[in-house]
């Protein structure tokens, strides 16, 4: 009985490390943030890799809520000059993208750009 009651701390500190690996990767794998951006082509850079994504943008980007992060992302070609972005921002970085027109930006982004 003394060996069992040795290992009852171990045990469940190896429990509460399993929880915690759980929750972390749950976390990493959902979480995630919708950015808008308006293309600006000479914060683009051309990548000398043989990779599909060719193009990377480094692009000020806002959630809807209007508070401002700067971005990178890889591209396959090179984006229409002004247009809109929605990005879908994982933990581990853009996760997706995809073309958006002015009025579907959310009005507290909408005050960062102009109307093209």
């Amino acid at each position: 009985m003394e060996g069992i009651k040795e290992k009852i701390p171990m045990i469940l500190a190896f429990i509460v490390g399993i929880v915690i690996c759980v929750a972390v990767f749950y976390w990493v794998e959902n979480y995630n943030e919708n950015y808008y951006a308006q293309i600006d082509n000479t914060k683009i850079e051309k990548l000398s890799t043989s990779d599909e994504m060719k193009y990377q943008y480094t692009l000020d980007c806002y959630t809807e809520k209007g508070n401002k992060k700067e971005i990178k992302f890889k591209t396959s070609r090179e984006l229409k000059e002004a247009s809109y972005l929605k990005l879908e921002v994982l933990v581990t970085g853009v996760h997706k993208w995809e073309e958006v027109q002015y009025n579907e930006l959310p009005e507290e982004v909408k005050a960062n750009y102009t109307q093209q």
